[in-house]
């Protein structure tokens, strides 16, 4: 099994695979649209702008390489920044045109009427599970703490996308799924145990077999 982490000068995907190593599999970091292509899952992350963003996935040809491997059905998990680009727009770039994989857009908390709390919101807070039956909550406890790092968050269209929840002076969606393709606002690879097991369930999407990771 090859995972594929997209690089597009966004984020510390360092990190990201090194989550993977202690986990033991393979996770690539590429830029290359033929090798996200041929990866066997893709996780998107980055910390940063959603229109930077948006125009360096575009400068690099991985804009069309990402859809084509939702489209296909490859397991997909975005991270942060990348679960935001699947969204269709954000309020931090108007006029930018996100992924459009998943309907609704991003906002910030500061947008938000009477929001007092320091932004960005930083450090670790609760999970607060949606659907605890959900495949990348295997062995994850409603609670958990996982780490954060952001000012912006997603407002699906469709609120039954969203897995879990989380408080920061407003409830806020931090996790969505929808078939192949999954995404959190948190930081997994920053995250602990409670991160190492979510990868694990991640791969687990992969190969169909979890005993391989446990």
């Amino acid at each position: 099994m090859m995972i594929a982490i997209v690089n597009y000068g966004m984020g510390n995907l360092r990190s990201v695979q090194k989550a993977f190593e202690h986990i033991g599999v393979e996770a690539r970091i590429t830029s290359q649209p033929a090798e996200v292509l041929a990866a066997d899952a893709v996780v998107l992350p980055g910390v940063g702008a959603f229109g930077a963003a948006m125009a360096r996935l575009n400068e690099l040809g991985l804009t069309s390489a990402l859809r084509r491997t939702i489209e296909s059905g490859k397991t997909f998990l975005g991270i942060c920044l990348g679960l935001q680009l699947l969204f269709e727009s954000s309020s931090e770039s108007p006029g930018v045109e996100g992924l459009s994989v998943l309907k609704g857009r991003v906002v910030g908390f500061r947008e938000q009427l009477g929001f007092s709390l320091r932004v960005p919101h930083m450090g670790w807070s609760r999970l607060r599970l949606a659907r605890p039956d959900y495949s990348l909550w295997h062995g994850v406890a409603d609670g958990a703490y996982v780490y954060f790092v952001h000012s912006y968050y997603p407002e699906p269209a469709d609120a039954s996308i969203t897995t879990a929840y989380c408080e920061y002076g407003i409830r806020f969606a931090c996790a969505v799924s929808v078939g192949n393709v999954h995404a959190v606002q948190f930081h997994p690879e920053k995250s602990s145990q409670t991160g190492l097991q979510i990868l694990r369930n991640f791969c687990t999407q992969v190969v169909g077999k979890r005993e391989v990771f446990c």
